[in-house]
């Protein structure tokens, strides 16, 4: 878990004990700290901390990062930070839509910040994205603070829904071209555990893929120690359902059709 620490000493959580500890603000020496594996963690310099909050699902912060810019941090880990977060989202989405012969709907499983849909809509061949994730506060959140965003939250392609993927995929008639999913990774008893499933692949998702869809999903860390904390679940789990599929390392995330 994400850690702020401060000059004085004190250590103040933003995980499962961040509802015990009021942040009180700005101090100069602040700084971001969150385990990568074990025995390696790394730490970012603080110009502030924005905001703080807990949503009936997750625990949120955005921070303004010396490095980085703004980061957005979801139950004490870090999801993204302004300056790089191009690198996650253009390669979750362009490959796969580069890839199928004509994208023109799409559904995001999560997603709530923004980003995957902003890089989606950048397709002139999509007509329709259903962006569904099920925490409201957080999208509101990102809203208001991601303005790198806004144009793609205000685009009439966009439908945005606020649900359980999975229910709202199965309650749907209608197939998509490429399906993503931009979903936190599957920590037992979180919002997303569920949505990496065999069972959920094989009978919910592939089912509302059209002929010659795709699925993409974000798939964890994948470093020579990492690889085992959910990488190589999902990747195993993904082959037992579709039949051909790839993994990319730079952005972990796998691709299968």
């Amino acid at each position: 878990m994400g850690e702020i620490s401060c000059s004085n000493g004190i250590s103040q959580a933003n995980g499962a004990d961040a509802k015990n500890v009021a942040l009180t603000g700005y101090r100069k020496s602040c700084w971001y700290e969150e385990e990568i594996e074990e025995n390696l963690r790394w730490s970012f310099a603080l110009n502030s901390i924005l905001h703080t909050g807990e949503t009936r699902y997750q625990d949120i912060a955005l921070l303004d990062t010396k490095p980085f810019g703004k980061a957005l941090v979801i139950d004490g880990k870090l999801q993204s930070a302004e300056v790089d977060e191009f690198i996650y989202h253009e390669s979750l989405v362009h490959p796969a839509l580069l890839h199928h012969p004509n994208p023109k709907t799409i559904f995001i499983m999560g997603g709530g910040e923004g980003s995957t849909a902003r890089e989606i809509l950048r397709h002139k061949t999509v007509e329709k994205v259903v962006m569904c994730d099920i925490d409201e506060e957080v999208v509101e959140f990102c809203k208001s603070y991601l303005v790198v965003n806004k144009e793609a939250f205000s685009d009439p392609r966009l439908e945005l829904v606020i649900n359980d993927a999975r229910a709202e995929l199965e309650s749907r008639k209608e197939s998509y071209d490429v399906i993503i999913g931009d979903l936190a990774d599957p920590i037992e008893g979180g919002p997303c555990y569920k949505l990496y499933t065999k069972s959920f692949y094989e009978f919910v998702v592939k089912p509302r893929l059209n002929p010659e869809g795709i699925f993409v999903t974000q798939a964890g860390p994948a470093g020579i120690f990492s690889h085992t904390e959910v990488f190589s679940c999902i990747y195993n789990t993904l082959r037992q359902v579709f039949k051909c599929g790839c993994c990319a390392l730079f952005s972990s995330y796998s691709f299968f059709c």
